[in-house]
């Protein structure tokens, strides 16, 4: 796989994490970069695990991997998406972490590896080519790093302008991924 090759499925790899993130930065009240870049961090190091964990198991679980990961991903994006919505017509409560403009890390840790099961796919179909999967999963770890980063700071700009609807809209933007990724399994 050349350089151009593994730059494009690093982006691939990172989009679906990228809407995830404006979906967060939206719900987040002004997150800062270094937030943002913790964010982006975790995401990055989930999506640079999973294409390894793909990769070792290999051909003896191709088949359940690629049976299963459409759905995995549809209904943990689905429940967050739906958890972020309900919130969203609740009463604002400062205790909760999103509220006060960090979330809480098992919400972003089961976002991130919603995001990232179709990347432990991928990892799968590289341990049939001839690709180094370190550097395959250090790109597409490097760029959901760097894409998230850039979603939740961008987000944060779109929840100023959506005020209290930012947590229903990026909860809806979850659902929407999720759904995405859903149909794209499904047709193809």
């Amino acid at each position: 796989m050349n350089l151009t090759a593994l730059m494009f499925l690093a982006l691939a790899m990172s989009t679906d994490a990228f809407a995830a993130a404006i979906a967060k930065g939206a719900a987040m009240r002004k997150p800062t970069l270094p937030q943002a870049l913790r964010i982006g961090l975790l995401f990055g190091c989930i999506e640079t695990v999973t294409p390894v964990i793909g990769w070792a198991l290999g051909s003896l679980a191709a088949d359940a991997i690629r049976q299963w990961d459409h759905w995995i991903a549809f209904f943990l994006l689905l429940g967050l998406g739906g958890r972020m919505i309900w919130l969203s017509f609740g009463e604002d409560d400062e205790e909760e972490g999103e509220q006060t403009g960090s979330p809480k890390l098992l919400v972003l840790v089961l976002t991130a590896v919603a995001t990232s099961i179709d990347a432990m796919a991928v990892g799968v179909g590289l341990a049939f080519v001839d690709v180094s999967i370190v550097r395959a999963a250090l790109s597409i770890g490097a760029a959901t790093t760097i894409m998230v980063t850039i979603g939740v700071l961008l987000g944060q700009r779109l929840g100023a302008a959506v005020g209290r609807n930012a947590e229903r809209i990026g909860g809806v933007v979850l659902v929407l991924v999720g759904t995405t990724i859903l149909i794209e399994h499904l047709s193809a």
